[in-house]
């Protein structure tokens, strides 16, 4: 089971200002990429931008890649790329939030998930390294989730794309390590399919700040930052890294007839309709149903009467009871290549 550090919310690691000579740091995972040649282009744009000779730290098992950020900036680092897999960037993220340094993405995992909702290139590293250097930098908000546990002890963690309590957890936890590092993302179909054999519903009681508390019966509480997942689906499509606000799914399907109507909602009406204006109409027009409710806000307080699996950006977090949620608005600096279209993002 992955898990971040715990060091406070309010202990982040914060770059000295006005550097007089600006340093990269190269935050990677020595599993996931190809350390020399990542290393070795690094240096080269490094030199060509006429920046100091950068920095490499490689995670580990027991520091996925917040403990490395943190010295990076204590190290000067002016600029910090991230190469590894969701949970790298996930980690590195939850340390650098706050500290006004930008973070530059090099997408080198199965998911790439916060990547693909920036729309970053993906086939290779060197735009992004390139970007680095010569790019612009975007605010994006950052979530952050307190779990608690059965015996009362409490952890927070960082999400920059979105976690859940429930099923969606559940379906991580039970796909096949193996399987997810040869075929990728497609894994938690199997994930999915030993996960719903034996899913059951559990009540819940959620509220979003100024709105009325919920008791309900639920799959799972989806909490989210960002909207696309992987194979071109749209889970949330209003959904904005930027607009300070925390995107909330609860899913609550009711039989096979109910799963089919979540599958539609989110293959077909989110993921097609919604991008044609006879779609749209459409929508309009049928009938509303419950299997899937979309509600928005500043924070998400969920609670449970037994512990339920947790997860955050594809990593699980074992069980919990409770999970509060807040987002912190655009005190997360990433880096994407100039001119790159940041008007849907």
């Amino acid at each position: 089971m992955a898990h971040a550090s715990n060091a406070p919310h309010d202990e982040r690691a914060h770059a000295p200002e006005n550097p007089e000579n600006p340093k990269a740091a190269l935050v990677y995972n020595p599993i996931k990429v190809d350390q020399a040649r990542l290393r070795a282009i690094v240096a080269q744009e490094s030199e060509k931008a006429g920046w100091s000779e950068p920095l490499f730290y490689e995670t580990t098992i027991d520091d996925l890649g917040d403990d490395v950020a943190r010295q990076a900036l204590k190290a000067g680092a002016t600029t910090v790329l991230v190469a590894g897999g969701d949970g790298t960037v996930r980690a590195v993220s939850e340390a650098m939030a706050g500290s006004g340094v930008p973070m530059v993405i090099v997408p080198s995992g199965t998911g790439n998930l916060l990547a693909r909702n920036l729309r970053l290139p993906l086939d290779r590293p060197e735009p992004m390294i390139r970007a680095a250097f010569s790019g612009q930098t975007v605010a994006m908000d950052i979530g952050f989730a307190l779990l608690t546990r059965e015996d009362g002890s409490t952890a927070e963690h960082a999400f920059v794309v979105m976690g859940g309590m429930g099923l969606d957890a559940a379906m991580i936890a039970n796909t096949n390590p193996g399987l997810k590092k040869s075929v990728g993302w497609v894994a938690y179909v199997d994930g999915a399919a030993r996960s719903l054999a034996n899913a059951k519903p559990f009540r819940v009681m959620y509220e979003i700040p100024g709105l009325k508390l919920q008791s309900t019966r639920v799959q799972s509480v989806l909490f989210a930052n960002c909207g696309h997942l992987p194979g071109g689906l749209d889970l949330i499509p209003e959904a904005s890294i930027n607009d300070g606000a925390l995107d909330i799914v609860v899913f609550q399907p009711k039989g096979p007839l109910g799963w089919l109507l979540v599958w539609r909602r989110v293959a077909w009406d989110n993921s097609v309709l919604r991008r044609f204006r006879a779609g749209r109409r459409v929508l309009q027009l049928r009938t509303k149903d419950s299997a899937v409710r979309y509600s928005r806000g500043v924070g998400l307080h969920v609670g449970a009467g037994a512990a339920h699996p947790v997860q955050l950006d594809g990593d699980e977090f074992g069980d919990a009871v409770q999970v509060d949620v807040r987002i912190d608005a655009g005190t997360l600096k990433i880096v994407v290549p100039a001119g790159h279209d940041i008007s849907r993002l």
